[in-house]
């Protein structure tokens, strides 16, 4: 059965054996559909909220 996954920062689905996943020192996983959602999220600390490309993709 294959999962379908949801993007960490923009909650875009992602495809088996596309995306990028991140584990943290505490255990969780995070994943995301690209190098620019993950930049956002983790170097930049932005909140997708705020960021109207990635709000648009959880709005529908």
């Amino acid at each position: 059965m294959v999962t379908i996954f949801k993007c960490s920062f923009c909650s875009k689905k992602i495809e088996p054996g596309t995306g990028i996943m991140y584990v943290k020192n505490d255990g969780t996983i995070l994943r995301f559909c690209s190098s620019k959602c993950r930049k956002n999220m983790l170097y930049l600390k932005r909140n997708p909220r705020h960021i109207k490309w990635a709000s648009e993709a959880v709005s529908k």
